[in-house]
């Protein structure tokens, strides 16, 4: 009897819906980490400043996901999971293949066309990961749900990892574009086989369920609050990687650490720390029979992690890249958090809750940047700690919130998920 149910369970979490899911958000990790892992070369190709556009440029694609984060969030409650996995997948293909060709685009300022193509490729980029954990969510067994959207999110985040050994093997970034796009568009003729969630099929021609009200979010005070905590549970993930990732070269003299750190090298060590920190936190949460301790647990994890970090531990560049791996493996709760979204609210507002979390925890990351420059900048004027000093200030803020959201947010394990919000 046992073979017999690990055979169907095996069957469930190896099934069409989750294996096209893990492809698809392979495909949109490599593509949203790709402009992390090419900023320097590429910005320096194009005579531009590497800080400052670099951070406007990662401002733009960050505001490209929160905006895509409600528009496909609305578009999967109301015209089914499967048309935002064709849409998206489609818009930061084509923007991302667009990205290829900015050298040879002079009818413009390159700065403000770099901005516009990856805000388009944000966008497109922001439907893949909520889309794809409501699908796989509504599709697997109760019981099997956090391992199911724990694989989808421990494959899909080595896309990352894949970025940055096609940055080293092409030896032109604008290739690395042209790849992802064309894994995209390769991507869109597996996804014909798979079917629209059975759950969601059940409302959607229910004329009398108002699906995919994003404003329904901000009218009900327990929604509003759960939402809010939602988003707020996930913000240490983007603090670790958008301050100690993607700025990783700003940390070489405070840590006093003798030579260069590579913002990319940080990127793909992070995503395999991550990678693997999915994987284990849906057999956590299995094993726990709860999401809030398997996220609670890893986030005491990270904060260890940074803590050492910030207090000089990392001596070497090599060690600095171990961290990223550490920090990388307790915010490796990524999938988990996305889950618990899609768990707290009912199907025909779902796939809404699920898309735009992530992509407001991604959205809120200008505002991290923003603060941490500004602190950066005003403790430089009397210390040479002021970019050390800025990460402190912007983690207290983020683990604080994260912390209390994940101890007062509702357990959602084993949850039903067949229900509607009214």
């Amino acid at each position: 009897m046992n073979e017999i149910n690990l055979s169907k369970k095996l069957k469930y979490l190896f099934s069409l819906p989750v294996i096209v899911a893990a492809l698809g958000y392979f495909v949109d990790i490599y593509d949203l980490t790709l402009f992390g892992i090419v900023r320097v070369e590429s910005l320096k190709d194009l005579s531009l400043d590497v800080d400052y556009v670099g951070s406007l440029i990662l401002n733009w694609q960050m505001f490209g996901l929160l905006l895509g984060g409600i528009i496909w969030g609305v578009f999967g409650d109301k015209k089914g999971r499967l048309s935002v996995l064709f849409g998206s997948i489609l818009v930061y293909s084509l923007a991302n293949i667009a990205c290829g060709f900015l050298p040879q685009m002079q009818f413009m300022d390159t700065t403000i066309l770099y901005c516009i193509l990856r805000f388009i490729a944000g966008i497109g980029l922001a439907g893949e990961l909520g889309a794809g954990i409501t699908l796989v969510s509504e599709s697997l067994p109760k019981d099997l749900r956090a391992i199911g959207t724990s694989l989808v999110a421990g494959f899909g985040l080595l896309g990352a990892v894949v970025a940055k050994l096609t940055v080293g093997f092409s030896g032109d970034w604008t290739v690395t574009y042209f790849i992802g796009g064309g894994l995209g568009l390769a991507l869109l003729v597996l996804r014909v086989g798979v079917s629209e969630s059975g759950i969601y099929n059940d409302i959607k021609t229910n004329v009398n369920i108002k699906k995919g009200s994003f404003i329904s979010f901000f009218t009900n005070y327990s929604r509003f609050v759960r939402y809010i905590k939602c988003i707020t549970i996930g913000l240490p993930t983007w603090f670790c990687i958008g301050i100690f990732a993607f700025f990783g070269n700003q940390f070489s003299v405070p840590l006093s650490i003798d030579g260069d750190i590579d913002p990319g090298a940080c990127i793909m060590w992070a995503y395999i720390g991550i990678s693997a920190g999915d994987f284990a936190s849906g057999f956590l949460s299995h094993m726990l029979n709860s999401r809030k301790k398997a996220i609670f647990w890893m986030l005491i994890f990270t904060l260890l992690g940074v803590i050492l970090l910030v207090s000089g531990c990392a001596k070497t560049v090599e060690m600095y890249y171990v961290f990223m791996v550490w920090l990388g493996f307790g915010t490796g709760y990524w999938a988990m958090f996305v889950t618990v979204g899609a768990e707290q609210f009912g199907t025909n507002i779902r796939s809404t809750a699920a898309t735009t979390i992530p992509n407001m925890v991604r959205g809120s990351l200008p505002l991290m940047v923003i603060l941490f420059n500004y602190i950066k900048e005003d403790f430089y004027s009397v210390s040479s700690d002021g970019v050390l000093t800025a990460a402190i200030i912007v983690g207290i803020i983020a683990f604080t919130l994260a912390i209390y959201s994940t101890l007062t947010i509702e357990e959602t394990h084993n949850k039903d998920l067949d229900f509607i919000d009214e």
